[in-house]
């Protein structure tokens, strides 16, 4: 902590009423924003001597100065947490990148407003709903907006040169005010309701609309009151068909993966039963920040961007088996003014959408893995790193990088994985697998010479020695590969990477082979993630040829050989599903839903049969 900085002083004057702080550095920056039920409580709890998370020790660390603004509630504190995260982006907090390309309703600011869409940035003056999900929700959205209320859709220069009644106003689909056929109040009157309809306030429409037609009747304008009449009739059936089809009318369904330094979180959007597009969010996460902050971030600052109003769901369903706290919930539920339920038990059609966005998640962490810019930034980092640590030359390119890891089930069909990465990413046509044999079982160091013996037998004649080799374990894996290249005038440089004591990602040391020390990058360093990503799909790719080589040993894999699966759970199954065929082709979601299966043994179940 920044020595100038008086934390018990500053905790002693703080209120213990709802609020905002803010974390200034040396430089006046702010680095971090949060809000507090209790301001003293929370703020003092940074400072207490036993403090567990690293991202909060670093943060501490960096703190110079602090302030506070006090507000009425907790969804006050809310709200304005969200603006300041907004304007000061500071680097301790998840932050919710931008992006123009989504498309959005825009509501001019002309006299005769009109409804449009768009794209790109915001530089006319206007209302703008949103974002959607993909130009045909806006498009669709358009037309029922066309249906219900009589506002200008056309663009400037046709509602310009207009001297009578275009055919969207024999439709009843315009008030026609380019000729001047209503009043400026009662055209004012459908552009606000319009807008009203986008914030999802449907009620507060109908209300408005019914106090109208009952004026216009008691006033004797019959003609005009019918009109009223018939809007509210077209909103009701809006509202009928969501009551109908349940609170998948309106349903965001988030999926979660993290790995090698990129976060993604996937939205599905669920309209009127369909997923309507969907969309990937990258947000730049701190250090040692776990999901359950990560997804409390996103929501509110997903669901606190006022443009959204109107495309707020009825329920938000997270990723299988997070949580997030019941007070950023509620919060959140209040600062929207309608209920919002948010949880991550689903079962049926729900989790089908659940697994799908988790599935979309990981696909596009995967494409920007292997994206060729990607790939660039980390082994230029990657290879400064090792410059520095004095194992590689300047003027050396990394052309080739191979990992090894080694698989198996309590000693049993060790199988050992090679994988080869170049400058543009996975070199996955010279990916090879090792089965190992006459061995001690669960010998790791006997399979590691095995593998390094059967790989670089004739590496040399044939041009593919690597210019770094990767070894996931520590010192004693590593030993292996030390003593098969210890003759060879100039063997590949050799990197154990050993996971920390908790394991986590990000904890890893890095040991050079052949007594040149340790590194140990820190957490957020581009050159750690390509290590990670490389481990990681040799892990893959080991352990997929391991089940594919216990898969075959068995022969045929029947439900009575699944291990947990016994005379009682078979019968339920076949009984459930119909017959054997059926549990084989089933999917994991409809295997947890018979009575008696977890999703756990679904899992087992599911792979036992695509491992044969």
């Amino acid at each position: 902590m920044n020595s100038s900085f008086d934390a018990q002083a500053f905790i002693n004057n703080l209120t213990h009423q709802p609020g905002v702080y803010r974390m200034y550095d040396a430089d006046g920056v702010v680095i971090y924003v949060g809000k507090a039920k209790d301001l003293r409580k929370r703020v003092s709890s940074y400072f207490r001597k036993q403090v567990d998370a690293v991202k909060t020790k670093a943060l501490v660390k960096n703190i110079a100065t602090m302030d506070v603004t006090v507000t009425n509630s907790e969804t006050e504190a809310l709200i304005l947490e969200n603006s300041f995260i907004k304007k000061f982006r500071p680097r301790y907090n998840v932050l919710l990148r931008d992006d123009k390309s989504y498309p959005y309703i825009f509501i001019s600011a002309h006299e005769h407003p009109r409804i449009a869409f768009h794209r790109g940035t915001k530089r006319e003056k206007g209302e703008y709903f949103g974002p959607f999900p993909n130009g045909s929700a806006v498009r669709e959205s358009l037309r029922l907006l066309q249906k219900l209320f009589p506002v200008r859709q056309c663009d400037d220069s046709y509602y310009r040169a207009r001297s009578r009644p275009c055919l969207q106003h024999q439709l009843k689909r315009c008030l026609a005010p380019c000729v001047g056929l209503p009043t400026e109040a009662e055209y004012q009157q459908q552009v606000d309701l319009a807008k009203l309809f986008l914030r999802g306030k449907n009620q507060q429409v109908v209300d408005s609309l019914m106090q109208r037609m009952e004026e216009a009747s008691a006033q004797l304008e019959f003609e005009k009151a019918a009109r009223f009449r018939d809007q509210i009739g077209a909103l009701r059936q809006v509202q009928d068909k969501n009551a109908v089809s349940g609170s998948q009318s309106m349903l965001d369904v988030i999926g979660l993966h993290r790995e090698s330094g990129f976060s993604c979180i996937q939205v599905l959007f669920i309209r009127d039963g369909q997923v309507q597009g969907s969309r990937s969010y990258f947000p730049k996460v701190p250090a040692n920040t776990d999901n359950s902050e990560l997804l409390e971030s996103f929501l509110l600052q997903f669901y606190l961007n006022q443009q959204r109003a109107g495309q707020i769901p009825a329920e938000v369903i997270l990723p299988h088996g997070e949580t997030i706290s019941s007070d950023v919930q509620t919060a959140l539920s209040d600062a929207l003014e309608k209920p919002l339920k948010i949880n991550a038990t689903s079962r049926g059609e729900r989790a089908r959408y659940q697994s799908l966005a988790n599935k979309n998640a990981m696909n596009s962490v995967s494409s920007k893995l292997s994206s060729q810019t990607t790939m660039a930034n980390r082994l230029s980092a990657l290879k400064k790193a090792l410059e520095k640590a004095r194992v590689w030359d300047v003027d050396k390119p990394v052309e080739r990088m191979e990992c090894f890891d080694i698989s198996h089930t309590m000693g049993d069909q060790t199988v050992a994985s090679c994988v080869v990465f170049d400058q543009q990413g996975p070199l996955k046509s010279d990916y090879r697998r090792f089965n190992i044999k006459d061995i001690t079982g669960g010998d790791d160091y006997a399979a590691m010479a095995q593998v390094m013996e059967r790989r670089y037998k004739h590496a040399i004649e044939q041009d593919n020695v690597p210019d770094i080799l990767f070894i996931d374990g520590g010192k004693g894996q590593l030993k292996q590969a030390e003593e098969y290249f210890a003759d060879w005038p100039q063997p590949p440089l050799l990197i154990g990477v050993a996971k920390g004591e908790s394991r986590k990602p990000g904890l890893e040391t890095l040991f050079l082979g052949f007594g040149q020390g340790a590194i140990q990058l820190s957490e957020d360093d581009p050159g750690l993630h390509l290590i990670q990503y490389i481990r990681d799909e040799s892990h893959r790719f080991a352990i997929t040829g391991h089940r594919q080589r216990r898969a075959k040993v068995k022969k045929t894999s029947t439900l009575e050989e699944i291990e947990g699966v016994g005379p009682k759970r078979r019968k339920t199954l076949l009984h459930n599903l119909g017959g054997l065929q059926q549990v084989k082709s089933a999917s994991i979601e409809q295997l947890a839903q018979v009575p008696g299966i977890s999703r756990a043994m679904a899992e087992t179940i599911y792979h036992a049969f695509r491992d044969e």
